[in-house]
């Protein structure tokens, strides 16, 4: 249960986040279901990998150069999935910085109904 909230809140924040940045196209919500299983599987499997090549810039930069693995990461679903597009590397970097911001806000709202209930 837990895993199919967690797939909807991502495809929602995928749709809010295209439809808030522009350059970022979605074609709909089955589009951002998909696009949510990609960036779950990219996120789960290349971006540890990237995270421990990059740690030493990782380190220097402090951290920062994670929002840079998530533009790539964004990117990359978006070169797998014919309904999703962003323009650029600058459209993919404020999408994940969206992304990250509406998905905090999404599961924040949904903690908050579980601890009334």
């Amino acid at each position: 249960m837990k895993l199919l909230i967690t797939w909807l809140v991502s495809a929602l924040a995928i749709l809010l986040s295209a439809w808030l940045v522009p350059g970022a196209y979605i074609s709909g919500f089955g589009a951002a279901l998909i696009a949510a299983v990609i960036l779950g599987l990219v996120n789960a499997i290349i971006r540890p990998i990237l995270i421990i090549l990059t740690l030493p810039i990782n380190i220097l930069t402090l951290g920062l150069f994670t929002l840079v693995i998530n533009t790539l990461m964004i990117s990359l679903t978006a070169s797998l999935l014919s309904g999703f597009s962003v323009v650029n590397f600058w459209v993919s970097f404020i999408f994940a910085i969206v992304l990250t911001l509406i998905t905090e806000i999404i599961e924040s709202l949904i903690k908050e109904k579980k601890q009334d209930a």
